[in-house]
């Protein structure tokens, strides 16, 4: 069933889902021992932050404050992958750990938006959406292959070398 969205609101929609990518990676990245790992989650949260300045740029309510104003309130309450890493605390998180969630939350915020934007009329909106999820999809090839690699030690660049014809 088609919805409809004003352009604000979408982008509000898409600056939350961001933020909480954000804050993710941001602790993930502050309790990561792993030094190849607190960098790969760093770098995720810089480009997240700089994703969300570009929709803020066009985001005309104030309700936010400024983009650093935003950027530094608390994380919001109860989000689920922020949960999963503080419950992952206990057992003294690994990059690994931290890599398997944020997969998965790319992967759920990548579907989320796509399935929204099908439903869209508005079709800025619906390039906005799609332009959330592809980020998503971007940020979770970039985890997987930094997973592939903590996990094998041979880098997605370095397959050539390894395979035989």
């Amino acid at each position: 069933m088609p919805q409809e969205y004003t352009m604000q609101q979408a982008l509000r929609q898409a600056i939350q889902a961001k933020k909480d990518l954000y804050d993710f990676y941001r602790e993930a990245a502050e309790v990561t021992e792993n030094l190849a790992g607190k960098m790969v989650l760093q770098r995720l949260c810089d480009e997240v932050g700089e994703n969300i300045g570009k929709f803020f740029k066009y985001y005309q309510n104030n309700d936010l404050g400024n983009l650093g104003e935003f950027l530094a309130t608390p994380p919001q309450s109860g989000t689920v992958m922020l949960m999963e890493l503080r419950k992952a605390l206990d057992k003294k998180v690994q990059a690994r750990k931290a890599r398997e969630l944020a997969m998965r939350e790319e992967k759920s915020i990548e579907m989320s938006f796509r399935r929204a934007a099908q439903q869209v009329v508005d079709p800025m909106v619906r390039n906005l959406f799609m332009e959330v999820a592809d980020d998503a999809a971007r940020h979770f090839a970039i985890i997987e292959s930094e997973y592939e690699y903590q996990i094998t030690r041979v880098h997605e660049s370095d397959v050539a070398t390894y395979v035989r014809e």
